[in-house]
């Protein structure tokens, strides 16, 4: 009996704290020893109550484990492609060290994009050559994953003319592929909980958590009639170029991650790409070109299916790129509590 009546009375001192404290929706903290936001709890904005988004328009809270002062923000579960970790357009990359490059690749080969001991993604990448020009013009079209003993695909699949109605998404679990019913906020999770997928909006837009390791944003878009003008890239009238805007969020890289994007998230990378200019692009091709979209054999890939890391190597990166999002798949960040 008095142990009922310790914990009733523990109950309702929770409640009058929630109450005088004016906690309206889901807090949020870092558990990350390197951040200064460090087990302090702090109040989701009123704009973005939850770590759940309620629609396809509305923002999730997160907290940005790196910035010193500890103030929940708002942002969008697809792609942001002006913030580090993005890869859009005829790929427009931004590093981890906030850095715009630009990788141009070539059509119908594939390229590493991060390579470490526990995680591999590669990119396919389509595009077209133009006459005249000296070098295609590309976009991802596909990203391979590999962690642990698993694989995973997500690409955009070739259609003639764009139709925001038709969803061209098309995801792959281990050689298999997956059916994930359209509509905002369908999920998929693997068996052993190793990855899941979440639609974050009715058709061609996904979030791809690997619990620990990553979260990727990925949105289908053609190469629209304007930029096709802009930029003269001629795009033929039988393809609409479907191609991958993505967005990138790390959970422990280590020092020594390799990939035209996983390098710059390396603590001593100097960035070769020449600041000031139009199109500051970032060579590699030779180093990290794989013969598939789910092979680790390019010169500089790091992969092992092992995954084993270092004691001393392990979780040392910059996490000034990083956005630690609210929930337990977050990683070296954040958990959320009502």
């Amino acid at each position: 009996m008095e142990i009922l009546r310790s914990n009733a009375m523990f109950l309702i001192l929770l409640l009058f704290v929630a109450s005088i404290s004016g906690i309206q929706g889901d807090t949020i903290t870092c558990y990350s020893r390197n951040s200064p936001c460090f087990l302090e709890w702090v109040n989701c904005p009123s704009e973005c109550p939850s770590k759940s988004a309620t629609s396809t328009k509305s923002k999730v809270c997160y907290l940005d484990c790196n910035k010193k002062k500890c103030q929940a923000e708002c942002k969008s579960k697809k792609p942001n492609c002006g913030t580090p970790g993005a890869a859009c357009l005829d790929p427009r990359f931004i590093g981890g060290d906030g850095i715009v490059f630009y990788f141009h690749g070539k059509k119908n080969e594939h390229f590493s994009l991060v390579s470490d001991t526990n995680l591999q993604i590669n990119a396919r990448f389509i595009g077209l050559r133009p006459a005249g020009r000296s070098r295609d013009y590309t976009w991802i079209q596909a990203l391979g994953l590999l962690f642990d003993s698993h694989t995973f695909s997500v690409e955009a699949t070739k259609a003639t003319t764009w139709d925001a109605d038709v969803d061209l998404l098309k995801l792959s679990y281990d050689g298999m592929e997956l059916e994930i019913p359209e509509g905002y906020s369908s999920v998929w999770q693997s068996t052993d909980n190793a990855i899941g997928v979440e639609r974050t909006s009715n058709k061609n837009s996904a979030l791809i958590t690997i619990p620990e390791v990553a979260e990727i944003s990925v949105n289908v878009v053609p190469v629209t009639k304007e930029d096709d003008r802009i930029h003269n890239y001629q795009i033929p009238s039988d393809d609409c170029f479907a191609h991958l805007e993505v967005q990138f969020r790390f959970f422990g890289l280590s020092s020594k991650v390799e990939g035209v994007l996983g390098k710059t998230y390396q603590p001593d990378f100097v960035n070769p790409a020449k600041p000031g200019v139009a199109m500051p692009v970032m060579g590699g091709e030779d180093k990290y070109r794989t013969t598939s979209l789910l092979s680790t054999d390019c010169k500089g890939c790091m992969f092992s299916s092992a995954g084993l890391l270092n004691a001393e190597d392990s979780l040392v990166m910059n996490y000034g790129s990083l956005d630690c999002t609210g929930g337990s798949s977050s990683g070296n960040g954040i958990v959320c509590r009502k």
